[in-house]
């Protein structure tokens, strides 16, 4: 089967199935593991937002879309010369990621015949589905079943280490300028770890806030996990949020990596974000993984 992934997201859950010599399409975004982009073709391009401030980037998209512009090129013919048998989208967020309804077009006017699997998961819960439905997609729903069953041995291993503990008020701040709450998985992410988490939007899309409502709570540790930053720029903005909140700790995490991608390694995030939350009854995580700033 020939597949093409276009979100990183579904390419790291397409890895961690054995995919990824079936895999021939990616997105410019999808840096895990390397090999992805360094072997893959790139089928979905997008604007280079590195060298933009959040605020920069912010005021960007919104006039993207207020123009009814895309955020996203689908290279159309490229897509259609890799012959995929199934194309793994979603409709979650159109500033994340190309929206299924744009891949189907393309496929009808190049007719081009491919399954095409949309990811829409809100909560945690429904990130294992996405994992099940791209195995079950690809015919491998042993593989899939058996790395859900070991994603959840590790939220288990992580409950029972932080049991019984004090659970800490946790914001989580998904963008700075202008700030967001946490929303989607993030809070579940937040509560296996072993916190509670506070001026959140489980289950629903993030929403923009102020930094008075993020620390009306009173929230003893800040998480800062901007989209589309790993962790040197998420500490780079923590910086920026700290005067906010100056009686808790405020903690930078690679976000890309751990918290806003719905794929394997948000058990990962839950066992940074728990390291973070309980010190001394988990183990701390990999370098790079998560940074004090104040």
């Amino acid at each position: 089967m020939r597949l093409v992934s276009l979100l990183p997201s579904a390419t790291e859950i397409v890895y961690a199935l054995g995919l990824g010599d079936d895999l021939v399409g990616v997105t410019f975004e999808c840096d895990e593991p390397a090999a992805a982009r360094a072997e893959k073709a790139v089928v979905v391009g997008g604007k280079d937002t590195r060298a933009m401030t959040p605020g920069q980037i912010d005021a960007y998209v919104r006039g993207r879309l207020a123009e009814g512009g895309d955020l996203y090129t689908l290279h159309a013919d490229a897509l259609a010369g890799l012959a995929p048998d199934l194309i793994l989208t979603q409709d979650l967020c159109r500033v994340c990621a190309l929206p299924s309804g744009h891949v189907t077009d393309a496929l009808d006017h190049l007719g081009c015949r491919a399954d095409v699997v949309s990811l829409d998961p809100y909560t945690l819960e429904e990130v294992f589905g996405t994992i099940r439905a791209v195995g079950e997609a690809a015919s491998v729903q042993d593989r899939a079943d058996k790395l859900i069953t070991s994603l959840r041995a590790r939220l288990e291993s992580v409950a029972r280490a932080v049991a019984g503990r004090p659970r800490p008020r946790v914001t989580v701040v998904e963008w700075v300028d202008p700030p967001f709450t946490a929303g989607h998985w993030v809070p579940d992410l937040v509560t296996a770890a072993g916190g509670d988490p506070v001026a959140a939007s489980g289950g629903k899309r993030s929403v923009e806030t102020t930094f008075a409502e993020l620390a009306a709570p009173s929230p003893q540790i800040v998480l800062v996990t901007p989209c589309g930053f790993h962790l040197e720029g998420a500490i780079e903005q923590a910086r920026r949020v700290v005067p906010h909140f100056p009686g808790a700790q405020v903690w930078a995490l690679d976000a890309d990596g751990l918290i806003v991608r719905p794929g394997p390694r948000l058990v990962d995030g839950v066992e940074a974000i728990a390291a973070i939350l309980h010190p001394a009854a988990v183990p701390s995580p990999p370098p790079g993984a998560i940074a004090r700033v104040h």
